[in-house]
């Protein structure tokens, strides 16, 4: 059985911080960096890469890294995770959502049932139904197919799978995979929810309802903003509405409901994008064939994580870079940039991924830990942000990795070619001038015009963004998060610290309050 220790208990990381300092500017510079990019790279499925040419690390430092690993017992404590161990220690519960996608290890029964078993069985009802609207079985009332699907949610029920979608829309309408529209609520906000409704034809919109308890304020909330649009509209409500629910929820059998498909404690909201939570919007607008294809290359990259060899684990070696950077260079950000449009949401997914996992300043036994964690994760898809923050990234007084992601063709199979280049090799370029710029900087007598380099960055890179390609970049930083959460004797499963502030908005709205609270709630007018 694996020990779990405090990361400053480790004799490996101890060395780690004896070890010498590379210089990035240095060691990037000339053929000598033509190399590293070569030689620093590893193979991902759906073939990508993870390329760590420009982070400051070399042989040395990344054979400490692998005695760090073997130390902390990274992959056993993966393994532990996927057989079935309780690793969720906050809730006493499996940590499981690797199981959506694959059978890792040995089979895993909890409360009777072979969970494995459960989650196929969710996946084909929710082809199953897929497959039905999209025929035709499944209509409105007037008999009328549905040609939306509108997802209402908060957190992970929004995020990632709102991040899925957006990834795979312009490749499933250039391939032929397109079958309906998805629009996405979360906001308790009244104005989320009215701006979403008044841009879709609710005579023809399905609504998918996410609650694991079936008790979220604000996803109740908007459910109910949903169900006075729909009779304003002169339409029954339950004709137009599914729930992703847990079985022992009020909305699991509740004649509401068109149908419930079914999710459960084992997988976290942030990891739910493989789940029922994602599957039920993803199969109706691309079809269950693509949903399996994404599920692929998330078990491909799943499998990766188990090796040993940081070399040949792409997740772990990225995860434990970042605690080299995070806990011995003292770096507080990681900035994610992926130049793909079609990833715009992909950052603010991974926000709520890691922060919401490594944020925590107590260990797995809720002792307090004397070194720091989780860093603070923002990014925009490139080119975008090289107009926005990248001033700070260049020349800014703090020093903030960064994680590109790039892929050599466009999902839409057209461009155009202008000055002797098209639009894709325009954004590529973009891409590998940004990571040679952060690496080595420029040398200036203009104090403005100099760049002092040293900015290390990590690139993942593919042939195109595919349903596979999709699934395997998820897993992968699914992965990371979770190995620096086991560097760190963090519970990265659990999220305590979302939960203060919706008992206090209770008392708000109940009217029981006092002191500093009371005077906020008589400023906004509650």
């Amino acid at each position: 059985m694996a020990e779990w220790k405090n990361l400053d208990k480790l004799a490996a990381f101890n060395d780690l911080k004896n070890a010498k300092a590379v210089k990035l500017k240095e060691v990037m510079a000339g053929d000598n960096g033509a190399k590293r990019v070569k030689e620093y790279s590893i193979d991902m499925a759906a073939d990508m890469t993870y390329n760590y040419a420009a982070k400051a690390v070399d042989e040395e430092i990344i054979d400490k890294l692998q005695k760090l690993a073997d130390e902390a017992e990274l992959t056993e404590k993966f393994e532990a995770l996927y057989n079935g161990e309780v690793i969720n220690t906050g809730e006493k519960r499996l940590v499981l959502h690797q199981l959506t996608r694959g059978q890792l290890g040995n089979k895993v029964v909890a409360d009777g049932v072979d969970k494995r078993e459960f989650y196929v069985g969710v996946q084909k009802k929710i082809a199953d139904f897929a497959n039905k609207v999209h025929a035709g079985e499944i209509t409105n009332a007037k008999g009328e197919k549905f040609t939306t699907v509108v997802q209402i949610g908060i957190g992970g029920s929004d995020l990632g799978p709102r991040a899925m979608y957006l990834a795979l829309e312009n490749w499933a309408k250039a391939t032929g995979n397109f079958k309906m529209e998805a629009k996405f609520i979360s906001n308790v906000d009244p104005d989320d929810a009215a701006g979403v409704l008044n841009g879709v034809d609710v005579a023809h919109a399905i609504f998918i309802l996410v609650s694991k308890s079936g008790t979220t304020l604000e996803t109740l909330t908007n459910e109910s903003f949903v169900k006075d649009a729909l009779k304003k509209a002169g339409l029954d409500a339950s004709k137009h509405m599914i729930a992703v629910t847990s079985e022992t929820s009020p909305l699991a059998k509740s004649s509401d409901y068109l149908d419930a498909f079914f999710m459960d404690d084992f997988i976290g909201g942030r990891f739910s994008s493989t789940s029922a939570v994602g599957g039920a919007v993803l199969s109706l607008a691309f079809g269950p064939e693509v949903f399996a294809r994404f599920l692929d290359g998330a078990a491909k990259e799943d499998k990766l994580a188990t090796n040993k060899d940081i070399k040949k684990n792409p997740a772990m070696m990225d995860a434990l870079i970042g605690v080299y950077e995070r806990n011995v260079l003292g770096f507080g950000a990681t900035a994610v940039l992926p130049y793909s449009q079609a990833l715009s949401r992909f950052p603010a997914h991974l926000q709520q991924a890691d922060m919401e996992s490594n944020g925590k300043s107590v260990n797995r036994f809720g002792e307090p830990v004397n070194y720091v964690t989780g860093p603070i994760i923002f990014g925009e898809p490139g080119t975008n942000g090289q107009h926005s923050f990248y001033q700070l990234l260049h020349q800014g007084t703090d020093i903030i990795p960064l994680q590109f992601v790039g892929f050599k063709n466009s999902q839409i199979g057209t461009d155009v070619n202008i000055q002797g280049s098209t639009s894709q090799q325009k954004l590529c370029a973009n891409v590998a001038a940004q990571i040679v710029a952060f690496a080595c900087g420029k040398d200036d007598e203009n104090k403005n015009k100099y760049f002092d380099g040293g900015r290390p960055s990590s690139i993942i890179t593919g042939e195109k963004l595919t349903p596979e390609a999709l699934g395997a970049l998820l897993s992968h930083f699914e992965n990371k998060i979770m190995f620096q959460g086991f560097t760190w004797n963090l519970n990265s499963f659990d999220q305590e610290g979302v939960q203060l502030g919706k008992v206090l908005a209770k008392k708000v709205l109940a009217h029981d309050t006092d002191g500093a609270l009371k005077a906020y709630s008589d400023l906004l007018n509650i």
